[in-house]
């Protein structure tokens, strides 16, 4: 199965999307990621739908990636006597560390943490920041507040503290049993939340030892402020745009996507733009045109991928959410005026032999009459240099390690195909004329530019740029040992 588009869809599972036939039917209507909320549903559900992912991996020959994304610490009120209670605005309002029920003077905020790192001048937003509250004075244990945005407070909203950096480390021990029950059943992703500095990556890349790529949600103002040191430190990066716009003014969400888009690029890392894409499919068969504007922006940033959450979890549409998606992706890919803006915004920091080898292959391919750029690889590290310079022909990625291809299927352009180990360089160029050919990106009239190294199966040995026929006795009469 060969994608019409370059960027990757991102399909979240759930009770809607739970059964063989639907995530197929997800699977064939353009999705190539599956996310596992670790946040909804037992580890039993999950594991369940991950068995139906690979099996229909194996049913269909192609590689399907899963993303597990991990719920990192909620902060949330207690409850109130009477469920919930109204707050107007200019009223004084109190949390606490008591475990009594609230009323409509305080409630219990039962998270040292918070306390510990508040300052008077600090905000607290309830309930997605639509009630919004000033401290005015605080200890370890309470928060005076004035009422800035008055609404109705139930029991157990979450709650938002955006002005500062809070003591709490972004695995709890829910996410570290989920993290180890993830990595267990061969997840090829995980999603960390609420990630606030680079300490919070290190941490959960030291649990999983090498068993899943890292990807981090940047979704707090302090994630943004330290996303350099960040990004060094993960595999790939999710804009999760919600709590962003949450905790930011929602006006500084589209530049800051920009920027963060842009960056990823920069270093040839994956990066997601997710949250309410569609979401008006979970009720609609239609989306919005503003979703689709923006969608369509994204793709035009040169987002490596675009995720559904809700929309494919648990709205009336997922299938229909993700087909639009794709048909999306399809039209944006085919203006004129995308190639335009992507290679305007094309920006590399070339030192190595690999830059200048995937550059070269991309001027060729460019240049000349060449169908696709394949690459054999061990890590994938230089299928992600290709998919960084954004050519005009289809990226292959060949590789004998089941776990690259996984990680690979988040990538821009990839068509991930498994194949043999090679020890000759010969090999690996019939090996990627044969895919070629079998995938329908040329005939055996064509060409194909081949990246690989030598000493084969050694990462980081990217070293030999071929032109080659796809016909393979054209390769073997032109190199006969």
């Amino acid at each position: 199965m060969r994608r019409l588009r370059n960027v990757k869809i991102v399909a979240t599972l759930g009770p809607a999307s739970s059964d063989y036939a639907t995530i197929r039917a997800l699977f064939e209507a353009g999705a190539d990621v599956f996310r596992l909320n670790m946040s909804h549903g037992s580890q039993a559900d999950q594991r369940a739908r991950r068995d139906i992912i690979r099996q229909i991996e194996a049913d269909t020959g192609r590689p399907i990636a899963i993303l597990a994304d991990l719920q990192g610490p909620k902060l949330r009120v207690g409850v109130f006597a009477n469920g919930a209670v109204d707050l107007e605005e200019g009223n004084p309002f109190r949390f606490d560390l008591d475990p009594a029920e609230g009323d409509g003077h305080r409630v219990s905020l039962p998270h040292p943490e918070i306390f510990a790192a508040l300052t008077p001048g600090a905000r607290l937003l309830v309930n997605d920041g639509k009630i919004r509250l000033r401290v005015n004075a605080c200890g370890p244990d309470f928060a005076d507040c004035t009422v800035t945005t008055g609404g109705t407070i139930s029991n157990r909203k979450g709650v938002n503290v955006p002005d500062v950096v809070l003591p709490v480390a972004a695995l709890s021990e829910k996410d570290r049993s989920d993290l180890e029950f993830a990595c267990e059943m061969g997840v090829d992703w995980l999603a960390l939340s609420f990630v606030q500095r680079p300490e919070d990556v290190t941490e959960a890349r030291d649990l999983a030892r090498g068993r899943a790529a890292i990807l981090s949600k940047i979704e707090k103002p302090s994630a943004v402020a330290a996303f350099t040191e960040i990004l060094a430190v993960s595999d790939g990066i999710m804009v999760a745009r919600g709590d962003l716009g949450v905790e930011l003014p929602v006006h500084s969400v589209p530049p800051i996507q920009k920027r963060l888009v842009r960056a990823c690029r920069t270093v040839a890392k994956p990066v997601i733009v997710a949250t309410q894409m569609l979401e008006s499919m979970i009720e609609s068969p239609m989306p919005t045109r503003a979703e689709v504007s923006d969608v369509a922006t994204a793709i035009y940033e040169g987002a490596d991928a675009v995720m559904l959450s809700a929309e494919s979890a648990a709205g009336r549409y997922p299938v229909e959410a993700v087909a639009t998606m794709n048909a999306v992706a399809i039209s944006v890919e085919s203006d004129p005026t995308y190639r335009e803006v992507i290679e305007a915004s094309r920006k590399a920091d070339r030192r190595t032999v690999a830059d200048a080898i995937v550059a070269a292959a991309r001027e060729i391919a460019e240049t000349t009459d060449i169908k696709a750029i394949c690459c054999y690889t061990q890590s994938g590290k230089t299928v992600a240099l290709v998919a960084r310079e954004r050519p005009r022909v289809p990226i292959v990625a060949l590789s004998p390690v089941p776990a690259t291809l996984g990680v690979l299927c988040l990538t821009w352009g990839v068509h991930t195909v498994r194949c043999d180990k090679v020890e000759r360089f010969k090999m690996a160029v019939v090996n990627a004329a044969r895919a070629a050919r079998d995938f329908g990106f040329a005939d055996e009239t064509g060409k194909i530019v081949v990246i690989a190294g030598v000493p084969f199966n050694v990462q980081g040995t990217t070293n030999i740029l071929r032109v080659a026929p796809c016909d393979e006795r054209l390769i073997f009469s032109a190199d006969p040992e």
